[in-house]
Formats: structure tokens, sequence, C-alpha cells
């Protein structure tokens, strides 16, 4: 069975004194998702909900619709195969254009918008869900209170889905904040929850486009971080009509798009 921690000796040095003890690391592998015998990913992940993991980024970066198509799913150490329905076409020249325009190397934020617009983003409600600036300060405190490997080593990012109460639906951790993401809208999508409209999603750390994509590509029309939108992530929400919210944290946040949908 994979595992999340490992334990390692380590010397703790405070001040003069010297002490010897365990410590919990967060464990970080390789996994490499195959779409039949094509490697489509490889990403470094904890280990743990593969499946979802594979499933989350299938959706969210437009390849499959709904759990419906995906015929079977196959593990095994560090490697996830998933087979698609006949009838389920993949353009794989065009997959390889988008995996370019929306990674971070420079390309410009205009085409990797249009290439958003392009793979089917749902259209998001106008108005809703609405949310009291009081269920927002709420957020952090339930986030942190489930993160049960973050208290343990300290180095995991978190997702976690909200209804419009500020109640917690499902969190997910990993070392890497996009896959937080994808094992959790994944997990929606193979129970056919998705589309996420009637939710919030609160992420750990700072929101990239990459991030803001998968929502929206999850149909979640509010987005919050603990930490900073970049421009680009900005200029999504703004662009598909969603709420993102930044610095949500100690009694405060920042609106940077979709305010109508917080009283």
């Amino acid at each position: 069975m994979s595992r999340s921690i490992l334990t390692v000796p380590v010397r703790k040095i405070e001040g003069e004194a010297s002490t010897p003890l365990q410590d919990f690391l967060a464990v970080e592998e390789p996994l490499e998702i195959h779409l039949g015998e094509k490697a489509i990913s490889l990403t470094m992940r904890t280990p743990g909900h593969d499946p979802e993991l594979a499933c989350g980024f299938l959706f969210t970066e437009g390849i499959v619709q709904d759990f419906g198509q995906i015929r079977d799913i196959h593990s095994a150490k560090n490697s996830i195969t998933i087979g698609l329905k006949p009838d389920v076409e993949v353009d794989f020249d065009r997959l390889e254009r988008h995996f370019y325009t929306t990674s971070s190397c420079g390309v410009c934020g205009k085409a990797s918008i249009e290439a958003l617009r392009m793979i089917g983003c749902p259209q998001l409600p106008r108005d809703s869900p609405r949310l009291s600036a009081a269920v927002i300060h709420s957020l952090p405190h339930s986030l942190r209170s489930a993160q049960a490997v973050f208290e343990r080593t300290g180095a995991l990012h978190a997702a976690a889905l909200f209804d419009s109460q500020g109640k917690l639906q499902m969190l997910r951790e990993d070392v890497g904040r996009h896959n937080a993401v994808d094992k959790l809208v994944g997990a929606q999508m193979m129970a056919g929850r998705t589309p996420l409209d009637a939710n919030l999603l609160l992420v750990s750390g700072r929101t990239s486009f990459e991030l803001t994509q998968k929502a929206l590509m999850a149909g979640i029309p509010i987005l919050a971080a603990v930490g900073a939108p970049s421009s680009l992530a900005v200029e999504t929400a703004q662009r598909f009509n969603m709420t993102l919210l930044g610095f949500v944290r100690d009694g405060r946040f920042n609106i940077y798009s979709g305010a109508q949908r917080i009283q």
C-alpha cells in the first residue's frame, strides 16, 4: 500500500541543545498517466487517490466530459492507465498543443484563455451561489482542521470543497496544488456530481491560471485561496464570470472577480 507519510531520523538543534528524533515527511513520487498505450502526463504527487487524480486530470483538461466515457482504470506502482470507450475520440495533436499553451512557459495569456474556451468550459451560473463574508471567514479553519497529513508534515497543499453554508464536502491533499484539485474533482466526477455549480473551492496556496482552469472545467463558480492570485488567474476569472477570492485568512479576503456572489 502506498504511504503518504515517511518517518526519517533527524537531529533537532535548539540553541546549544542537540536532540535526536523522528521527523515526518510528505512522500513525493512520480505518477505517469497513460491514456491507452500513450503516456500523456508525468506528475510528482503524494501517493494515494491515484485513480481520482488521473480521472480529474482528464476531466479538467477537457479530454473526457463524464465518468461514463471511461471504460477501465488499471493502477500499478507510480503508473496508471485509463482506457476510454470506443466511441470517445481524442485529438492527441490538439491535446499536445493545448498542454503547451496552458503551461507556464511564457505563452500569451490571451491564447491560454482562448484555449480554455475552445475545450468546452461549462457556463457558470450568473450570480449563484451567494455566500456571506462570515462563511468565507470560517473556511480556513475548516480547511486546516481537516488536513490530517499537513498536521504531521507541514508539507502538503490542500483543496477543499464547501457548500454555500460553509460545510466541508471533501478535502484532498498533495505535494502539488494542481494534483490536490485533480484528486478532488476526480472524486466528484467519478461519483457523478459534476458540474459543481453550487460549491466553493478553497486551495491552501496561491491561485494560478492552471488552478482557475481546473475549477472552471468542474463548473465551480467560486474559487478562494489562502494566498494571492496571478494576473492571468484574475483575467481568466473575469472572462468566465467566476468569483475569485485571495488572501482568505486572518479574518480578511480580497475579491478580484465576481463580487455579486458575496453578500
